[in-house]
């Protein structure tokens, strides 16, 4: 039997698909599906350490800051799990990061719109039905099947990004001692079996400090020495000040994508410290590590260098047993002396980021999609990408807007906003109430209008 064609498909689900997955299942009338292929909800395993905590608030979960009442909220997670008194009397605002994965995986494998097991290779756009056409396959058996849907929301994430020299080790044979970050608790046990004696942490975001913190709670059993580098001037701090929080807001997002491109890229160059920075517990637990390894005495050494670069990279001849004392030399220069200094590491973690990826599967539809200079999608206000006009159907991205709506963009604080804003336009009527007054600042200029939210535009 033919499946009936689909009001709103998604790819992918992460957290913000999900979000969008969660608020859909409170419009009946709406026939939506979410496809993922991979088994299962996963975020983040190779970074899920036991005592890390969410960056935000447990209001940024599916919901709650759009539908409260939901029964997908954070807090009706607990009450399924009948920790709310425990909660309560704990008073976190930030929930431990393995909760908050657990309560995405709860919600993912009741929801539905949900479907995991099922790549889409392949999107295509039907004029004549005005339908996107997702060619699905089984993961499991490899059956290929076709779903048609009026409208299109991309929630892929983004993929590891390793500066070249690093990326050009990774890829060799040997390469199993320079990985990601995001690898880390999947391979750090198989660095240790082998024996380093030197471990390199590359980069000073949440990731880089968790992965370095942890690298000196193994440092008595392991006996490895760890260096850490930051090619910015400092191991700076995430900025939560509330007014600067400000600038993850519906409010500032409105304001960013209104200004000039070039404009737009120039702040979140200057903005990075709203979400690559370290929160300060964190910063915290590595002082206090720090400290007890100044009273121990007889620990391996520890190195932290800012304002260091990583230039090159290769493979030391002898390999661990060279001269140099490790099997990976990075050469590194400092911003502020220009001076250029090798370093010999027998493991490299790089905690460099994740960067936007274009999906394989839009490959058939590249040129339907209108792109900016850089290569980027061109998105409006509302989320949704420019195409040519005979796509009528809408094209929608969850976090690969950085560049159009700025910081808020990964900000899980911002998912179930922009799923709302989505799914009024779905809908063609505002199904759901969405936020205006998000802000005490007016971001432009004296008497410039605050402007509401994006109203529905893609319905049909």
């Amino acid at each position: 039997m033919t499946e009936p064609d689909l009001d709103l498909a998604a790819v992918g689900v992460g957290p913000f698909n999900l979000a969008l997955t969660a608020l859909a299942d409170e419009v009946p009338e709406l026939r939506f599906a979410a496809f993922d292929r991979r088994e299962r909800y996963d975020w983040h395993p190779g970074l899920m350490f036991d005592w890390a905590s969410l960056q935000v608030g447990f209001l940024a979960d599916l919901v709650s800051l759009i539908r409260p009442t939901s029964r997908w909220s954070f807090l009706n997670y607990l009450v399924e799990h009948d920790r709310m008194y425990p909660f309560y009397i704990a008073e976190r605002f930030h929930v431990p990061r393995r909760e908050y994965a657990d309560y995405c995986a709860w919600a993912a494998a009741r929801l539905p719109g949900c479907h995991f097991g099922v790549d889409v290779t392949e999107v295509t756009w039907d004029q004549a039905a005005e339908r996107w056409v997702l060619t699905l396959r089984e993961v499991a058996t490899g059956t290929v099947s076709v779903r048609r849907a009026r409208h299109l929301v991309l929630g892929v994430g983004t993929e590891p990004a390793l500066p070249e020299p690093l990326r050009r080790l990774a890829g060799e044979p040997s390469g199993q001692r320079v990985f990601h970050s995001g690898e880390f608790l999947h391979r750090i046990d198989a660095v240790a079996e082998a024996g380093a004696r030197s471990v390199t942490v590359v980069g000073s975001g949440q990731s880089g400090a968790e992965v370095f913190l942890d690298l000196l709670r193994r440092q008595r059993d392991a006996g490895w020495a760890v260096n850490w580098l930051t090619r910015s001037w400092g191991f700076a701090p995430l900025d939560y000040s509330k007014l600067v929080l400000e600038y993850t807001t519906p409010a500032y997002m409105r304001y960013f994508n209104a200004l000039p491109p070039a404009t737009r890229d120039r702040l979140i160059a200057s903005q990075w410290q709203l979400y690559k920075g370290i929160d300060t517990e964190t910063i915290d637990l590595i002082h206090q590590e720090l400290y007890d390894h100044l009273l121990d005495g007889d620990r391996p050494p520890v190195t932290l260098l800012p304002a260091t670069a990583v230039r090159g990279a290769e493979l030391a001849e002898g390999g661990a047993d060279s001269a140099e004392g490790g099997a990976i030399r990075l050469t590194t220069r400092h911003a502020d002396t220009e001076r250029e200094s090798v370093l010999a590491t027998d493991a490299v973690i790089a905690a460099t980021g994740y960067a936007a990826r274009r999906p394989d599967c839009l490959a058939p539809v590249e040129k339907l999609i209108a792109w900016d200079e850089q290569g980027r999608y061109d998105v409006s206000e509302g989320h949704r990408v420019a195409t040519v006009p005979e796509v009528t159907g809408g094209l929608f991205v969850q976090n690969a807007e950085l560049h159009t709506h700025g910081a808020a963009a990964p900000d899980l604080g911002i998912g179930a906003y922009r799923s709302a804003l989505i799914l009024n336009a779905v809908t063609g009527r505002d199904v759901f109430r969405v936020p205006r007054d998000t802000a005490f600042q007016t971001f432009g200029p004296l008497g410039s209008p605050a402007g509401p939210p994006p109203g529905p535009a893609a319905g049909g």
